[in-house]
């Protein structure tokens, strides 16, 4: 009878994590459009993903939080970022006046000025630097003084600066921590299309979410 009981409760103990772990809320796969709404050409909505599987990180539920486009303010290495998209798209910027990288060519905003934008007005802001990049023929990125390879197949210092922090996002806001955690095992899937089947890791952030979730 002993060994009975034992086993029950092995079982029991067994099976938990794995109830526990498809208890999600159903709205995480529901697109929310409304009749007559027109959806953002770049948008994958909710319904891609596959319930108790994988799940996409939508702006439209509370999932948003861990898209970069969050305002989600952080201290890194002793300056604040509005977003982690400001930081992302500022570093696409000149870095001080003998940073000549555009030649003669100017952007409307400076680099401290898309550090503290969020979302839409900090991808905007990058798309122009982006424009000149290509014109350019510039594949890099700066912090703190050195170039960061831009596009790249390695998981190399551009990759481990986002990495960091994304990580800081997770340390310095519970929300974005319990939510991530909220996500069990689900493999995370980005929100929007790529115009290139080519994505470089530092760009996968839903991938990086994932690893940094492990090591929680």
């Amino acid at each position: 009878m002993a060994n009975k009981i034992a086993l029950i409760l092995v079982l029991l103990f067994s099976i938990r994590p794995i109830v526990a772990s498809t208890n999600f809320p159903s709205h995480w796969w529901k697109s929310s459009v409304s009749f007559g709404q027109v959806v953002p050409s770049w948008e994958i909505l909710p319904d891609k993903g596959t319930i108790g599987r994988s799940v996409v990180l939508s702006k439209r539920n509370e999932l948003g939080i861990l898209s970069n486009f969050a305002p989600t303010p952080i201290v890194f290495e002793g300056k604040k970022y509005a977003s982690l998209e400001g930081a992302w798209q500022s570093m696409k910027y000149p870095e001080g006046e003998t940073d000549k990288r555009y030649g003669d060519d100017k952007l409307p905003y400076t680099r401290e000025d898309v550090e503290q934008m969020v979302g839409f007005e900090a991808k905007k802001a990058g798309s122009l630097a982006s424009a000149l990049m290509k014109k350019h023929d510039v594949n890099f990125v700066t912090y703190a003084g050195k170039k960061l390879v831009y596009r790249t197949k390695k998981k190399g210092d551009h990759y481990q600066l986002i990495k960091k922090m994304m990580k800081a996002k997770l340390d310095q806001h519970k929300g974005v921590r319990d939510i991530l955690i909220s996500t069990g095992k689900l493999i995370l899937l980005p929100d929007h299309h790529s115009k290139s089947n080519y994505i470089p890791p530092a760009w996968k952030y839903y991938d990086i979410w994932m690893d940094l979730r492990a090591e929680l």
